[in-house]
């Protein structure tokens, strides 16, 4: 059923927003003076989607907070790594938020709750009812949520993959990237893993067992493995048991997160263009850009 609809667009926005951020030149500035550098960059971003895809169920998943996250009541170092946003930067997140609502796209965002998570439960959701989902991100972590005729599209590289597609990109199947990235933790997330367990040994593991819990369960037989240093990876497996399920957890997509009690099957609505003319005021649009928005 869900081949014979058109897919669910799943925005990962903050990607963008932070992409545009560092790319864009400071040169734009609103009507008082603040950078909007990152709203015009994503702005673009949003409107290349639209008129391109022309969407009919979409919804743009925004990171709220890095501090009140639930995972940083399980692990305080969470991303403790990340410098707080500066307020030029958490301004223009939400322009970004009120840009898409006036556009008529679904916004999703929680202070409990990341993208990622949003993002899968909204996925949960309209495949219950058929759909698949397109996931608009470079984000390798979203890539477990792939399954059926989903897929994840990196934008900007224009490259598509779907589920069986994952191991070619990352050495394990959709259904093993958190498990993968219980072995191998997250730099970027500041997730510890297993020391000394890299992405070819966590594949080889992998591949082997199936799963991080069927890996545990057969552990006496790792340093028999054709693998180097089968032996002494047996050893760091065992003494950091409990740091590789808390890694999983943490990269773990919460497929249950709270979702807005409006939101459907992420219809797009109808463009509010008295709130598109105000922010194109607000922010200083140029005339393309403008006519751009309008016509969406």
């Amino acid at each position: 059923m869900a081949a014979m609809t058109r897919p669910v667009h799943l925005v990962d926005a903050s990607l963008y927003v932070f992409r545009a951020w560092h790319s864009m030149p400071d040169e734009f500035h609103d009507v008082d003076g603040w950078p909007v550098n990152a709203v015009q960059g994503f702005a673009r971003f949003v409107l290349d989607l639209l008129e391109r895809q022309k969407p009919e169920r979409i919804a743009v998943a925004f990171d709220q907070s890095l501090e009140s996250n639930f995972r940083n009541a399980l692990y305080p170092a969470y991303k403790a790594n990340r410098e707080p946003a500066p307020e030029e930067l958490k301004r223009q997140f939400g322009h970004c938020q009120a840009l898409c609502r006036a556009l008529g796209l679904a916004v999703l965002s929680d202070s409990r709750y990341e993208a990622d998570d949003l993002i899968g439960a909204s996925l949960a959701r309209v495949r219950a009812a058929g759909h698949a989902g397109l996931i608009i991100s470079a984000d390798k972590d979203l890539s477990q949520l792939l399954a059926g005729d989903d897929q994840q599209w990196d934008f900007a590289r224009n490259e598509r993959w779907g589920a069986d597609g994952v191991k070619a990109r990352y050495g394990v199947h959709a259904h093993q990237v958190a498990d993968y990235l219980g072995l191998t933790g997250d730099a970027i997330d500041n997730i510890p893993g297993v020391p000394g367990i890299g992405p070819k040994t966590a594949a080889i593991l992998l591949a082997h067992f199936g799963s991080l819990d069927e890996l545990y369960e057969r552990l006496d037989e790792v340093p028999f493995l054709r693998m180097r240093g089968s032996a002494q990876h047996a050893g760091r497996l065992r003494e950091h048991r409990d740091i590789a399920l808390l890694s999983r957890r943490l990269a773990t997509i919460a497929v249950d997160a709270p979702l807005p009690d409006d939101l459907g099957l992420c219809e797009r609505r109808d463009p509010d263009a008295a709130a598109l003319e105000a922010l194109c005021e607000q922010l200083r649009f140029g005339p393309l850009t403008r006519r751009r928005l309008l016509a969406t």
